[in-house]
């Protein structure tokens, strides 16, 4: 089989696809021939050495993917050959085949694609467990989304309108923010053109902001914690602008504000129960019409160094997916 592989620390372009073994599934484990593996933002830092996780060589990129079970091992037998299945596996998805624990899988249901299917469970569910496991997300609350058209941002977007918050997008183009309106933005700031502290003062208005989601990092973090009313809630999601903000915790304090950090991979492994659940509530969401989980292009294994381009220069509105 194909398999897009690291063999040593580097770019998109030092990346190869080579024929490799097919696997064979172990005890408690599923053979799922891929049909879309998807890319995320991360998968430009492992591929050079630069992520918390740091496999050893060689190895392939894609964290998640979509496919159908064409075999299981002992202990497996709760899913059938035939199934289509979300696959999540932390790294490795970037071939034609792959074994994954039937823990990291979830059956997907009629109604849903592969492509929405497959680039569901990192970003939608990083955010989804954001905004309702850690900051308990109310309906009517104003919640402010730094970076609304990246991977997380974008789904941030889409899960605070579907809960029923009043959601402010935030990003650094007229172009970006046309994407988050669509997708249920209510209110928009350019912070390539405004000062991203009065603006969102200006749209906060009356009712202030509770909740802001930043997945940026960066310049853009404290005047945005700064804007949030008294017991408002901060999230931590990621560092995509590469510098990790020092915030002065006086804020904090004044403010009774909670700084939450928001680890999906360590929920994922600490709550599986909680991970499973979330996953049941996307998949519904994206059949009932509610979540689009928006794709901004399918690429041949062949263009993967042109994908992950795409999400390295923050170009992307929409998950990159590959097509072994």
């Amino acid at each position: 089989m194909k398999a897009l592989l690291c063999k040593a620390l580097g770019g998109p372009d030092d990346l190869v696809i080579e024929e490799v073994p097919d696997p064979v599934p172990g005890p408690g484990e599923a053979l799922v021939r891929v049909s879309v593996a998807a890319l995320n933002f991360f998968d430009t830092l492992i591929i050079a050495g630069r992520y918390q996780v740091k496999p050893d060589l060689p190895f392939s990129p894609g964290a998640e993917a979509c496919g159908v079970i064409e075999a299981v091992g002992p202990g497996a037998e709760a899913y059938r050959v035939g199934e289509r299945v979300i696959v999540h596996l932390g790294y490795g998805a970037c071939r034609e085949r792959v074994v994954a624990p039937i823990s990291g899988l979830t059956r997907v249901p009629e109604g849903v694609s592969d492509e929405q299917a497959a680039g569901l469970s990192v970003t939608y569910g990083t955010s989804l467990h954001a905004l309702q496991d850690r900051a308990n997300l109310q309906p009517g609350e104003t919640l402010v989304v730094l970076g609304a058209t990246g991977g997380v941002g974008l789904a941030a977007v889409e899960l605070g309108h579907a809960m029923g918050a009043r959601v402010i997008a935030c990003a650094s183009s007229a172009e970006k923010l046309e994407l988050a309106k669509a997708h249920g933005a209510d209110l928009t700031l350019d912070y390539g053109r405004e000062s991203l502290r009065e603006g969102l003062k200006r749209l906060g208005g009356e009712a202030g902001i509770d909740v802001v989601y930043d997945p940026v990092g960066g310049e853009y973090s404290e005047p945005a914690l700064r804007s949030l009313n008294w017991k408002g809630r901060f999230l931590v999601v990621g560092f995509a602008a590469g510098e990790i903000p020092k915030i002065p915790l006086n804020l904090a304090l004044l403010k009774g504000i909670d700084i939450q950090g928001v680890f999906w991979g360590a929920f994922l492994k600490r709550e599986p129960e909680g991970h499973a659940a979330n996953q049941a509530r996307l998949l519904s969401l994206v059949r009932e019409g509610r979540l689009s989980a928006k794709v901004h292009g399918v690429y041949p294994l062949e263009k993967a160094a042109s994908a992950l381009g795409i999400l390295a220069r923050r170009e992307a509105m929409g998950k990159v997916l590959l097509r072994p």
